[in-house]
């Protein structure tokens, strides 16, 4: 099984966390290491032993975080310099998450679930109005069907 790992900053992982919980359960090979300020000064070695330790009983690990460039990804990025097959998905939102955690185990190769993650991340990003939603509801009604 490929192992994941939430990071970012502030509450971004505890509260993904909590609305995975909600909408799929418990989920095994799943950590979150929140970066907040009381934990800031301990984080790197904090992520990097979640990392390890995940990496032990897992084949693979993805590592998710919130933003490019900031703090978890430089430290995820440097951790997966170090430690063999650990990959790192920034821009993380809770369809990549849910979908992922729940197809995980069919498997998937590290590098493809990174990339399933970037487009189902993609695709969850929408735009959507009053009007678009009406122009579909009216497409299924005139479709027949049962």
């Amino acid at each position: 099984m490929i192992g994941f790992i939430l990071t970012g900053h502030g509450q971004f992982s505890n509260g993904l966390a909590s609305a995975i919980d909600m909408v799929a359960g418990d989920q095994p090979a799943f950590q979150i290491v929140p970066f907040e300020g009381s934990q800031a000064a301990s984080y790197g070695e904090d992520l990097r032993q979640a990392i390890t330790s995940m990496r032990e009983d897992c084949e693979g690990v993805l590592v998710f975080v919130d933003l490019l460039g900031g703090t978890p990804f430089n430290q995820a990025m440097m951790i997966a310099a170090d430690v063999d097959n650990v990959e790192v998905v920034t821009g993380t939102n809770l369809p990549m998450l849910i979908e992922l955690l729940l197809t995980r185990g069919a498997g998937s190769s590290l590098s493809e679930l990174a990339e399933q993650a970037v487009a189902v991340g993609q695709a969850g990003v929408t735009h959507q109005s009053i009007a678009s939603m009406t122009a579909v509801e009216d497409d299924v009604d005139d479709m027949d069907g049962i």
